[in-house]
């Protein structure tokens, strides 16, 4: 980049900040899904609840744009939803990782931050269509567009618009995203482009996460200075100890400003596994901000109700919506995962 995000006087805002819409992306790759339907039915129920409180854009590969008008344009009472198909080539459906990540500048200016996509550290490597993703919506939003010199997927960051930002280590310096990146050059290479003072690392914990440990199961900002984080009571569960690591790091940690961080766990859901036997990576701190409501993640499970509480107490001026997303879990993502804000200009 010759000029940086930053030095443009841009920056990430937080993800509650108001939106002008909610990116998604139809699914279209079977292989990824047990159940393609239930898939498919899953996204929908995101983007038709989302839709409620902010446009949705739905990406189609132009073959399946018909399929995703059908399943999204209504809500079981009939009413249309307002969700918009956008017909663009794609080989995935995750855009939290792979549309731009979207900055705010003064006076409103809007720009998109094109990560390199590797297909999560070479995890998968067709996926042409997608790499192209984040360039083509740039290009229909109109925003200013920067190219980061390091590969990373917008799952891989949180921030609290005023200058801090959570991480992983695991994914950042991972030798197949970035290989060589020290811990002192990536965090130079994040400022400049999110437009942050202070990056906070936390380690991979989830005891499956093909990401490599995405920030996006583990812990989020829910309001400056205040982080609400997955957490595990049961020592006998793999993830307790990498999970109480990364509450010790945040609660040995400072804000920007030089804050302590206030920290509320979320216990994560009872450890299931899937066909294969591998555990479902159900977290429900994959939530997404919608304009006046939060759209959160269920899985029949007895932690669902305490973990709705925990969120309408700390956020009361939303709605908090749960969806029942197990299927998503069983593709090792969901309900963040599925959708990429763009800020109001």
């Amino acid at each position: 980049m010759s000029v940086t995000p930053a030095q443009a006087g841009l920056s990430m805002p937080p993800e509650w900040a108001p939106h002008s819409c909610c990116w998604m992306a139809w699914p279209c790759r079977e292989n990824s899904f047990y159940d393609f339907e239930a898939g498919r039915d899953d996204f929908a129920e995101v983007a038709r609840s989302i839709a409620r409180y902010e446009p949705v854009r739905m990406i189609a590969n132009p073959r399946d744009a018909e399929d995703a008008r059908r399943c999204c344009r209504r809500y079981p009472d009939g009413a249309p939803t307002g969700v918009e198909i956008v017909s663009m080539p794609t080989d995935d459906s995750w855009v939290r990782d792979t549309a731009p990540t979207f900055l705010l500048g003064r006076g409103g200016a809007l720009g998109a931050l094109e990560w390199r996509f590797t297909g999560w550290g070479s995890f998968r490597r067709d996926y042409a269509e997608t790499a192209r993703m984040a360039g083509r919506v740039t290009a229909l939003t109109g925003a200013r567009g920067f190219t980061a010199p390091i590969a990373l997927e917008g799952g891989a960051m949180h921030t609290d618009g005023q200058g801090t930002l959570l991480t992983t280590e695991d994914v950042v310096l991972d030798e197949g995203r970035n290989p060589g990146l020290t811990k002192a050059d990536a965090e130079d290479v994040l400022k400049e482009c999110l437009g942050v003072e202070k990056v906070i690392w936390l380690a991979a914990a989830l005891e499956r996460d093909p990401t490599g440990g995405h920030i996006d199961g583990l812990a989020c900002f829910v309001a400056p200075g205040v982080v609400v984080a997955t957490s595990c009571d049961d020592p006998a569960d793999p993830q307790y100890e990498p999970l109480g690591e990364n509450l010790r790091r945040l609660e040995a940690a400072e804000t920007a400003s030089g804050r302590p961080l206030q920290v509320v766990t979320i216990d994560h859901p009872q450890r299931r596994l899937d066909e294969d036997g591998d555990r479902l990576s159900s977290t429900y701190i994959n939530f997404y901000f919608a304009n006046g409501a939060v759209i959160m993640p269920g899985f029949d499970d007895a932690h669902d109700a305490p973990a709705r509480e925990t969120l309408a107490r700390l956020l009361p001026e939303r709605e908090v919506v749960q969806l029942q997303s197990r299927e998503l879990a069983r593709m090792a993502g969901d309900i963040h995962c599925t959708t990429q804000q763009q800020p109001l200009m």
